[in-house]
């Protein structure tokens, strides 16, 4: 006897699924006999079925093997066949259970208010068969008269569910001859009379036991949101397993849900900020991260956060950890390239990231390379500072801004672009509660919108609150924080007249021009040459009111060197020659960072590897060279009748007589390098040599002393110092938890 056999296993693009959908848009019944349905199955053909006039799903059990068992012993019978209620229900079980765990999507509702809406017309029809013994696969499909046959059987392994329409390898059978047909009909309707009918049962329990139910009360309205928004994290199963932890390592869990939740956000964005506030661990954090990577490892940061003296240096804690990488300064990012195109790296670790805040640095455009296509893990504790654009620089060392996989941003440059407008739109000095208020709102709806998929912060109020009982089991309590304590220090008249005279001198008359030639050259530049420019003029300027600020002793250099700086520029300007450097760009900002204002000059004072004729810049230039020249001159004249620095005379009258000061070891943050040194002098000369000074340039052997003084987790602990002044190059990284002044 001929047999037109057609085989179909769900391989090389053969589905089930497919081929069934061929036959039952043409059918006038279509008959199925499984041993497990599910309405994902019947979601996956429902839209070929709309004109065919009949549906039946005759189905078993399905039950679970623990279900069976305990029947099977309560009844005491070797084999059984359920009740027809205990059949019904469960299925019904079993249903309500497939549709609380499927995608909760427009395509899935659909499919079950169809399957609803054609129970309720008598089009479908689902009765179960009450023994678990039913393990058959059988879909039949009858044609309408006159069309190419009877119709036809397919059968084998596969049940109509999503597994075995289209996922698994299955192995099914059509078969076409009229025999066949008859065959498995007559048998399908010997089963159909034994069946039990629930397919009213069926829409009830989809109506009311599902999330398809339409009288849902608020409260469960909420429950199932809370549900959606916190489901990832109800239904992770995974454990942190840390290959190996240091000796006396305590285990924190909000620093393993840490780890949990970065890597996952790494996973699904490219890249996590790890923000916890200061003093948290993010260093632990990120070292543990990384154990759970594949891939080399490559760390960017401070060298003082690179330095092995240093006890809790990125070098140490890696070591600790039993964790390869290589450790590159964050000064010396062509090293870095120089490392991937030796070697292939997937992970870069960057800390102090808001360091590379201005995209139109040479620094960023190396570190984008960089980054370009590894996981990407940016530590700092202050990733948002003045602008939103801060945040977004950072944000595109791993996220495409024009084409954003962050829900509901694509376009994140222009959803920064719209928040900084709205900025800009208010005046800071003339309406500052309006410029405080956009501030809050921006930085609200970039915490909302983006940071909450990407970023993992924590305070210290909220690791106390919700992890009590894990800082209780590790014997930890972290210090409480009093409010600041302010020092108040009073100019007389003369240096209040002259204090905010220089104000506006160097706010307002000064143009800058010696630090911006670029821009009054009489051809086009870029726009990265132009702001390049421009945010070097707004540095000095800038630098320049910090100096101010800082100490007068501070501003009086400063203002020194602008001097010697403007009267060179313009005597090589005059001899026909404009020197323009490419190479402070990248150093520029990591020698303001550091106060050294000094390092600064001299690096833009350095003639470059441009010359420019004198010819080549607009007239105006020159004016204004020697404008700045005249005003600079007319501050360092004012400035000559200041004798005392009212501020530092206050911090040494409060070190001698005030309680807290007068005994405790102390520290002193300073921003400029000049104060920081003019400070611990006058110190020592009041109080015997009780201040150590460090700064960017301080060396090896002044860093140890720092950490045999002030870290207590140093090994050969020192009382050689109380206080120490410092710049802000020592806040990144160093542990000074012997002084709990500051």
């Amino acid at each position: 006897m001929n047999t037109d056999l057609t085989f179909i296993s769900n391989d090389q693009g053969i589905t089930l699924k497919h081929r069934l959908e061929q036959l039952i848009k043409d059918c006038k019944f279509f008959d199925c006999l499984v041993g497990y349905f599910y309405i994902s199955g019947f979601h996956q053909i429902y839209k070929a079925l709309e004109n065919t006039e009949r549906i039946r799903i005759l189905t078993g059990i399905g039950i679970s093997q623990q279900t069976y068992d305990l029947i099977k012993e309560a009844r005491s019978q070797k084999d059984v066949e359920l009740s027809h209620y205990e059949a019904k229900q469960e299925l019904l079980r079993l249903v309500e259970n497939e549709i609380g765990d499927s995608a909760d999507s427009q395509n899935v509702e659909e499919g079950i208010q169809k399957f609803v809406e054609w129970i309720k017309n008598g089009k479908l029809i689902v009765r179960v068969y009450p023994s678990r013994n039913l393990h058959a696969k059988l879909y039949i499909m009858a044609f309408k008269e006159g069309d190419r046959d009877v119709g036809r059987v397919i059968t084998g392994s596969s049940n109509l569910t999503q597994s075995g329409l289209v996922d698994n390898l299955e192995f099914n059978v059509e078969l076409k001859n009229r025999s066949d047909y008859e065959f498995a009909k007559t048998k399908f309707e010997e089963l159909w009379k034994r069946s039990v009918d629930i397919s009213d049962d069926f829409v009830n329990t989809i109506s009311e036991k599902t999330w398809c139910n339409s009288n849902i009360s608020p409260y469960e309205l909420y429950l199932k949101f809370l549900y959606e928004y916190f489901k990832d994290e109800l239904s992770r199963t995974d454990e942190l397993f840390t290959p190996y932890l240091p000796d006396n390592f305590k285990s924190f869990e909000y620093q393993k849900l840490a780890v949990l939740n970065a890597k996952k956000i790494l996973e699904e964005y490219g890249g996590v900020f790890i923000s916890d506030v200061v003093g948290l661990g993010k260093t632990y954090i990120a070292a543990m991260l990384a154990s759970q990577l594949d891939g080399r490892t490559m760390v960017i940061a401070p060298p003082a956060l690179l330095s092995e003296k240093n006890p809790g240096s990125w070098k140490n804690v890696f070591d600790d950890f039993h964790i390869s990488a290589n450790f590159v300064s964050i000064g010396k990012l062509q090293e870095a390239k120089e490392l991937l195109e030796k070697r292939e790296y997937k992970n870069i670790i960057i800390d102090e990231s808001h360091r590379f805040r201005t995209e139109t640095t040479e620094s960023y455009e190396t570190l984008a390379e960089i980054c370009h296509g590894k996981r990407v893990i940016l530590i700092s504790a202050t990733p948002y500072n003045n602008s939103p654009k801060d945040i977004l620089a950072q944000i595109k060392l791993f996220q495409n801004a024009r084409k954003s996989t962050i829900p509901g941003i694509s376009d994140l440059e222009g959803f920064f672009k719209q928040l900084d407008t709205r900025l800009k739109s208010a005046d800071r000095q003339k309406d500052y509660d309006k410029f405080l208020k956009i501030t809050r709102k921006n930085a609200k709806e970039i915490r909302d919108r983006v940071l909450r998929y990407i970023m993992i912060r924590r305070t210290r109020k909220e690791i106390k609150e919700y992890f009590a009982e894990d800082l209780r089991r590790n014997n930890v309590k972290f210090p409480e924080v009093k409010n600041p304590q302010p020092f108040y220090y009073q100019l007389n008249e003369e240096e209040d007249k002259i204090f905010m005279k220089t104000v506006e001198l160097i706010t307002q008359n000064l143009t800058y021009a010696r630090y911006m030639p670029l821009l009054y050259l009489e051809k086009r530049i870029t726009h990265f040459q132009e702001q390049s420019q421009k945010n070097m003029g707004g540095f000095m300027k800038v630098l320049l009111v910090k100096r101010l600020e800082s100490s007068f002793y501070a501003f009086r250099k400063s203002i020194e060197r602008f001097i010697h700086s403007y009267e060179m520029f313009i005597k090589e300007y005059e001899k026909g020659n404009v020197y323009v450097s490419k190479d402070y760009i990248n150093k520029i900002f990591e020698l303001l960072e550091q106060g050294d204002d000094e390092a600064v000059q001299k690096l833009i004072d350095e003639k470059g590897v441009e010359r420019y004729n004198s010819d080549d810049f607009r007239p105006e230039f020159k004016d204004h060279l020697k404008n700045d020249l005249e005003v600079l001159k007319r501050i360092e004249s004012m400035w000559k009748s200041i004798e005392r620095d009212p501020k530092i005379e206050t911090l040494l009258e409060n070190l001698r007589s005030n309680e807290i000061l007068r005994d405790k070891k102390i520290i002193v943050f300073t921003e400029s390098k000049e104060t920081a040194r003019y400070l611990t002098e006058k110190i020592n000369e009041e109080f015997g040599e009780i201040a150590l000074l460090f700064d960017g340039s301080s060396s090896e052997v002044v860093r140890d002393k720092v950490i045999e003084n002030f870290d207590a987790k140093a090994r050969n602990k020192k009382d050689d110092y109380r206080i120490l002044v410092s710049t802000e190059v020592l806040s990144e990284g160093v542990n000074l938890h012997r002084s709990n002044i500051v």
